[in-house]
């Protein structure tokens, strides 16, 4: 019985709002763009979070990234004033590390060159990076062709290179890759393996070991082939720098302890380095950093987005005034023919969580729709999660029951013989 009442109540309610069609569809709009303007900002907020999260992901949790840097007063030195620049770190740092910290798993030490790359007729300025087969292990991408450098590679000083497929599709084209033979600068190094580099947009901020034209060579050939000491003209005077090492990718056994290692490092690099040449990149810390960041930004879009459904929930409660005013004497037959207060204001709750539901499914819609044209046309990336529709739709309804119950209060509260009288 009260199911078929309620049924009844739903069809009355429906049935009233669609005497006013224009009326009721303008009421509707403030929920609408209200559900549809937090779905598209929580998107919008998530997407820019993503491809930060997943860059910073990529850098591997258990890892920590130690970087040479010229220190800053000598890079604001004039170029008449330095005749051999010393800095970075060095091939000892790399043992102390290892064998000094207990909580270090392995240790992956890095030696960058720039050197031009060339197949035939074609040139490509590369980033060579002389390293150990445990870079592969450490910074972790899909193998497209071929092989990664081996121990052997290593220990023979055998002249082989592992290329991005960014620099391979630049240099090779359309000819066969793997036995292919690149010259670099003036050696020539046998292509072994190809493997994908997807380093997003944020390397240079965060650290990231890889880049779009990579070269990989063994550390030990590296070495004997461009050395530790970089001459290049500037400016009309002749630069010389000493670098052993630009980076060591270190490895921690535990999670737990991959702060307070860094830590560690950073206490014992300051014991033999006498300048601040090197800075520490914790991908862990960043991580958390940037999560937490998310979870606010995602609450000041999501409050901001917010304003626009509580200015539909007030458009709600004003047109159910409106209504409120306008059926004073139907209310009044009503009350007078027996209907109790409970059942006005279930009427009016009912035509008022119509109104938030229908603005909600809609609203849902529009939501969808933002973020897939922000993606399209502005090359933004946006994620519409299940969490952000199902918040929308939740607070679309307690809208519609929140500045809903005032209107339908005040009918019930509507005294019958006066509301008979009400013209």
């Amino acid at each position: 019985m009260k199911r078929i009442r309620l049924l009844r109540d739903i069809q009355l309610g429906i049935k009233n709002l669609l005497l006013h069609k224009l009326r009721s569809f303008l009421t509707m709009l403030g929920v609408v763009f209200g559900v549809g303007s937090v779905i598209a900002m929580l998107a919008v907020g998530e997407g820019a979070s993503k491809e930060a999260l997943e860059q910073i992901r990529r850098l591997g949790s258990h890892n920590i990234i130690i970087t040479g840097m010229k220190p800053a007063a000598e890079a604001g030195a004039t170029n008449s004033n330095v005749r051999m620049s010393m800095y970075g770190l060095l091939y000892e740092d790399e043992g102390r590390i290892a064998e000094g910290i207990p909580s270090v798993q392995r240790t992956v030490p890095v030696k960058v060159v720039r050197q031009p790359g060339r197949i035939g007729k074609r040139v490509l300025d590369l980033r060579v990076v002389g390293t150990t087969p445990a870079w592969f292990d450490l910074v972790k991408r899909p193998l497209v062709a071929g092989r990664v450098l081996t121990e052997e590679d290593q220990r023979d000083q055998s002249n082989v290179v592992v290329l991005t497929e960014h620099g391979a599709r630049r240099l090779l084209a359309t000819e066969a890759t793997i036995g292919m033979f690149l010259r670099i600068g003036g050696e020539y190094f046998e292509v072994v393996g190809i493997v994908y580099s997807d380093t997003g947009g944020n390397s240079a901020s965060m650290q990231t070991p890889d880049q779009e034209t990579d070269a990989y060579i063994p550390l030990k050939v590296a070495k004997a082939r461009f050395g530790d000491v970089l001459s290049q003209n500037k400016d009309g005077a002749r630069i010389r720098e000493l670098v052993e090492l630009h980076q060591i990718i270190v490895e921690v056994k535990d999670l737990d302890q991959v702060e307070g290692t860094a830590s560690a490092i950073e206490s014992m690099l300051a014991r033999f380095h006498k300048r601040k040449d090197y800075s520490l990149s914790v991908p862990l810390a960043l991580l958390r950093q940037a999560e937490a960041t998310k979870r606010t930004f995602n609450i000041v879009l999501g409050s901001i987005a917010g304003i626009s459904l509580l200015v539909g929930g007030i458009g709600i409660m004003n047109i159910m005034l409106a209504n409120v005013t306008e059926r004073t004497r139907e209310i009044g037959i009503r009350r007078a023919i027996g209907a109790k207060r409970r059942q006005i204001v279930m009427q009016f709750l009912i035509e008022t969580v119509v109104l938030s539901m229908t603005g909600g499914l809609l609203g849902i819609g529009v939501g969808v729709l933002i973020p897939e044209l922000i993606s399209r046309f502005a090359g933004m990336p946006t994620v519409v999660s299940v969490f952000s529709l199902v918040l929308s739709v939740g607070i679309s309804m307690s809208v519609g029951l929140v500045f809903g119950i005032y209107p339908a209060l005040r009918a019930a509260r509507l005294d019958p013989i006066e509301a008979l009288r009400h013209e």
